[in-house]
Formats: C-alpha cells, structure tokens, sequence
C-alpha cells in the first residue's frame, strides 16, 4: 500500500510538473524591474523574484507588505505567484504585488508568440501585464 501511494504521488508530481513547462521559465516583468522564475511547487505552480534589474543599493524588503511583521521579508526569492493549477488553456492562483503590498486572484497563460499574459484581478476587474522571456538561468 505504501509503494502504491508513493507512486501515486511521484506521477501527480511529474504530472504538475509536466504541466508546468507551458509557464515555467525565467520571465522579464513588462515594467522591466524584476526576473520571476515559474515552475512547480509541489503539485502546483509558483512564480519567485529571481533579480531585481533597476539599480539599487543594499538588499530591498517587502517594505509595502499589509502585515507589518512580513515587511522585513528580502524582495529576491519572494513568493509573488502562489497556488497556480491547470485550467485548461490558462493557469489560475494568486499573484502578490510587493509594490502594493496586496495579493490578487490570477490568470496566467502563454502566448503564441512566446511571452507570457499575467493578469491580476479583484472581482471582475483585472490589470493585464505581458512578460517576456528573460533568457537567463535560475
């Protein structure tokens, strides 16, 4: 029973995995600030700050984050993508903006030309980014 179960959850693994490589890859945010890895967590997909590309000194924090107790958090290797799973043509979870300090409901899908839709939504609003590949190694 234990060998049935751990294979159950090395294929679902594989399987997030596999799925993943639709989205997964080193992205050029569309404002041009940061490089975000995306790839599986788990049995799902997440998104981390790779790089910060504008010029700064010192590390930067998640100053803005709504809980004070989470504002010492170094902004590389933050979570902004959570929770992503496959919903057919497009991927949905939640998307974190240090910039606002705020996490939205998200859908994320690839485009024909090789860049990346991001949009972040409150209710039926949402805010649409396009990233680019970045082209660099995590």
């Amino acid at each position: 029973m234990k060998k049935l179960l751990l294979v159950a959850t090395l294929f679902s693994l594989a399987s997030a995995a596999d799925a993943a490589s639709a989205i997964a890859g080193n992205w050029l945010t569309e404002d041009g600030k940061g490089i975000v890895v995306i790839g599986p967590c788990g049995a799902q997909v997440c998104g981390k700050i790779l790089k910060i590309t504008v010029p700064h000194t010192g590390t930067l924090f998640d100053k803005d984050n709504a809980d004070p107790k989470l504002r010492g958090r170094p902004l590389i290797g933050l979570n902004i993508l959570s929770g992503f799973k496959d919903a057919g043509k497009q991927w949905e979870g939640q998307i974190y903006s240090p910039e606002r300090g705020k996490t939205y409901r998200s859908v994320v899908y690839r485009n024909g030309n090789g860049t990346l839709t991001v949009k972040g939504c409150i209710s039926f609003l949402c805010q649409t980014q396009i990233w680019k590949p970045a082209g660099i190694s995590g």
